[in-house]
């Protein structure tokens, strides 16, 4: 199977978000703001990413893209 190849800084920004939210998860109650924020501003880096607005840009490439980011995610868990 083709696997897309995103721009880097897009792949691990939506990896850092599947990590964050993963975190925020697992979080007491009491310390989630710090993590909600992230997950904030990472949502909004991913969805302006410039990338989108170029025509490989499709909705396809999104679910390529969360696929990719949350296997490398669950590396990180290992």
């Amino acid at each position: 199977m083709h696997q897309r190849r995103f721009p880097d800084d897009l792949l691990e920004t939506q990896t850092a978000w599947y990590v964050t939210y993963r975190d925020l998860a697992t979080a007491p109650t009491a310390s989630t703001a710090s993590l909600r924020r992230r997950l904030l501003r990472l949502s909004q880096q991913i969805a302006g990413h410039h990338y989108w607005q170029t025509p490989a840009g499709t909705p396809a490439a999104r679910v390529a893209l969360k696929e990719q980011a949350l296997a490398l995610a669950a590396e990180t868990r290992l």
